[in-house]
């Protein structure tokens, strides 16, 4: 199963978005699942289901973080570098998404930020564009991934 299958399946067996990711690319990082549930899980629905980065994106920065971050060498460059990662990575799935906040790419979908999690039922994941969403993040990361030669071309694991 490729990442994007992943990113797809695991949001619609009821992770969120950040999680549905993120948890796509743990295998990378050494990172178990239970772990890796965790520490997205408040990244989902636009953080806290407030609605603003999406969580998919999210899920991605996150990965990226764990990936090229070297927390051994917290500098200025270090930091500015993975800024840099994380603004390339975000205009890319501008590019491919149109958006990067929640609200923006739930449009048209009846939406609100309260706090309470909607039941993941049939009528709920026809209505969400999020399980592709969450696929093409996994795609555009690991295509990312690729050119970084962090992972061969098809790197499937």
């Amino acid at each position: 199963m490729t990442r994007e299958e992943r990113a797809r399946e695991n949001f619609l067996h009821g992770m969120n978005c950040a999680q549905a990711v993120f948890l796509a690319f743990a295998d990378l990082f050494g990172m178990d699942e239970r772990t890796a549930l965790k520490v997205s899980a408040p990244f989902g629905g636009g953080m806290g289901r407030m609605r603003e980065v999406c969580g998919a994106l999210s899920g991605c920065l996150m990965a990226a973080g764990m990936l090229f971050y070297d927390a051994e060498k917290v500098t200025v460059q270090e930091r500015s570098a993975l800024y840099a990662r994380e603004q390339e990575l975000a205009a890319r799935f501008r590019a491919d998404n149109g958006a990067i906040l929640c609200r923006e790419l739930l449009a048209g979908v009846s939406h609100d930020s309260s706090p309470r999690a909607e039941e993941r039922t049939a009528a709920y994941y026809r209505k969400r564009p999020c399980p592709e969403i969450c696929a093409r993040a996994a795609h555009m990361l690991e295509e990312y991934l690729t050119e970084q030669g962090v992972v061969p071309a098809g790197g499937e694991r």
